[in-house]
């Protein structure tokens, strides 16, 4: 995988980088002047960031993996030490598919009726492979999600969730608490 030089990144004008952001050069991005980056993150190929106006926060620690999609009028927040496995889609926004308003970006929006909501992802939150976070939802520090997952309502604190919808089926250990202080000292 090519990464993105650190002269690249600053052309493409994020609202700030922090140190050590490796993004791919197969990574596509929209609305970078919203996109803030923080230090040692990692984004991998055809991850596709497109920021709408709320914008998109990248902490510190933080994994895209392939093929994962952050997208949305409203804000997208992940925190210190999250991370997405590959194929992952994180929505701010979303089309009523009730049939009451025509759908897709190409309709004026007069004849739609499009939601948009907050997206926070809280630290040591890790998504499994496959998994859809709708707008509007908050996934709590210490969140772990099942593969193939949607993610339809918020997560509480170091629950594991799995399903469709997801369902939290028990609690996540807190371990890595300790490792994060570790870590931090170094």
């Amino acid at each position: 995988m090519a990464y993105l030089t650190r002269n690249e990144l600053e052309k493409m004008g994020f609202a700030s980088v922090g140190e050590e952001v490796f993004i791919s050069d197969k990574a596509s991005i929209y609305g970078a002047e919203r996109i803030t980056l923080g230090n040692n993150i990692r984004i991998d190929d055809f991850c596709v960031l497109s920021a709408g106006v709320g914008g998109i926060v990248i902490g510190d620690y933080v994994h895209i993996a392939v093929f994962s999609l952050l997208i949305g009028a409203g804000k997208i927040m992940l925190s210190d030490y999250s991370g997405l496995s590959s194929r992952v889609s994180v929505y701010s926004s979303n089309d009523d598919y009730s049939g009451k308003y025509m759908t897709n970006p190409t309709v004026p929006d007069e004849f739609t009726n499009v939601r948009h909501a907050d997206v926070f992802i809280g630290k040591h939150v890790v998504v499994g492979s496959g998994c859809v976070i709708l707008p509007g939802v908050t996934l709590g520090n210490g969140v772990a999600v099942g593969s193939l997952s949607m993610i339809t309502k918020n997560c509480e604190e170091f629950g594991i969730y799995l399903g469709v919808p997801a369902k939290k089926i028990k609690n996540r250990k807190r371990d890595l608490l300790d490792l994060e202080g570790r870590l931090n000292k170094i």
